[in-house]
């Protein structure tokens, strides 16, 4: 599946070392303000080479949209775009011609496919959800026009993490350092973390928290189409994600049905909750509370030092990559977790529209 999506859905093209990644945005509302800058900056959050802790492959990642915008609003029909790639060192991966990286999709693409595109991973490189940055971009701004704002940030690096409480920070401040945590000092230890692994030529995971708020109820279906299981499908589709939560997630299973329930009240005729136990999401659908989440990402697969492993003739070897590479995916995979609570809370609300007058 290479379609994002029920109404507003989003297919994506292009690999990592070919002439571009691009896309096509179908369901997009018409009218909707198009600000250019506002894109760019979203594929800025994004790109290689933005500060000593991500990959120094330097890439302008500039979109060009080909359709769907006239006289800088939306016209209803699809927007295509493309990002051409103008960094390639294809050379880098000559060594991984014939192996098999572990833990990455260079083995499952070959035994679905029979071929494979070693440069930098192809289709199954991280450098395609530049796609879903640009399609996330044109969901916030249709967001933006029903008072519905979405914000993620690293809650943790490793073994160094924040408060799950996401309102205990001014998320104002993600953008302040070069992890995207809202706190300062624990974004410190995280950086610091971070340069140490790289050093090794080791890789490091963590945990994106994500907040979307001013979601109106009613958003999502009471059965198979669950907002949270919309949300979680979404963000598990994300490079090296391996678990999703939302609410209390986990950590409530410890908590007696007294302590876990978000009782009603209400204020001046509006219902609302006491407490947001719940994450924003009963029965599948929305109360109309903060809805949040976190997504926890692995370590990259791609590391620069020997591992042993097999070659394509299942001959034991030895590899060593070249190139590169981020040692932690977490400070640019933030405005990609981003973009894709905005597509998906965008579809469940266009969805919504068709089921009441």
């Amino acid at each position: 599946m290479n379609t994002f999506g029920n109404i507003f859905r989003l297919t994506t093209f292009g690999e990592s070392h070919g002439e571009a990644i691009g896309g096509v945005v179908d369901g997009m509302p018409a009218g909707i303000a198009i600000d250019m800058d506002f894109i760019q900056e979203e594929l800025n959050r994004r790109k290689p080479g933005q500060s000593h802790i991500t990959t120094a492959r330097k890439e302008e990642d500039r979109v060009e949209l080909l359709s769907g915008v006239f006289e800088g609003k939306s016209t209803g029909c699809p927007i295509g775009f493309i990002v051409r790639n103008t960094n390639q060192h294809s050379s880098d991966y000559d060594n991984l011609r014939e192996v098999f990286r572990p833990s990455h999709a260079d083995y499952t693409y070959s035994q679905k496919y029979g071929v494979r595109d070693h440069r930098g991973g192809g289709r199954s490189s991280a450098r395609i959800t530049i796609s879903r940055c640009v399609a996330g971009a044109l969901a916030k701004m249709a967001l933006k026009q029903i008072g519905i704002h979405v914000a993620a940030y690293t809650s943790q690096v490793g073994h160094i993490a924040i408060d799950r409480d996401y309102r205990k920070y001014d998320l104002s401040t993600i953008e302040s350092n070069a992890v995207r945590c809202p706190d300062a000092e624990k974004a410190a230890a995280m950086i610091h973390l971070i340069e140490e692994v790289k050093a090794s030529g080791d890789t490091i995971g963590g945990i994106i928290t994500g907040v979307i708020t001013g979601c109106p109820p009613g958003l999502g279906e009471p059965e198979f189409g669950k907002l949270h299981a919309a949300l979680g499908a979404a963000m598990l589709s994300i490079n090296a994600v391996k678990g999703f939560e939302y609410g209390e997630g986990f950590d409530g299973v410890t908590a007696r049905g007294s302590e876990q329930n978000d009782e009603f009240r209400s204020n001046n005729g509006a219902i609302t909750t006491a407490t947001n136990h719940s994450g924003g999401i009963q029965g599948g659908i929305s109360n109309g509370q903060d809805i949040y989440f976190r997504v926890a990402f692995k370590p990259v697969a791609t590391l620069l030092r020997e591992q042993l492993t097999v070659d394509i003739h299942g001959k034991e070897t030895t590899l060593t990559a070249k190139g590169r590479h981020d040692p932690c995916v977490l400070p640019r995979a933030v405005p990609v977790v981003e973009a894709m609570a905005a597509m998906t809370i965008l579809d469940c609300y266009l969805m919504g529209k068709s089921t009441k007058i």
